[in-house]
């Protein structure tokens, strides 16, 4: 999902370069922003749950 939006971002980005359209451009940039984002979401939830697998563990050994 983050990946779309970032392909999608640098290739409106570069249209904005070649047709000299600074707020195409600007919507690219904006577009790949998104995109880094979703995937620093999902990175972030990764880890968040394999913390809480770690602590179901501990608590089980510890129980």
């Amino acid at each position: 999902m983050g990946l779309l939006d970032k392909i999608m971002g640098r290739a409106k980005k570069a249209a904005g370069d070649v047709a000299g359209d600074p707020s195409l451009r600007r919507e690219g940039r904006q577009e790949e922003r998104k995109g880094e984002a979703k995937e620093e979401l999902v990175d972030t939830q990764q880890k968040a749950e394999e913390k809480a697998e770690e602590i179901a563990n501990l608590e089980r050994k510890t129980s």
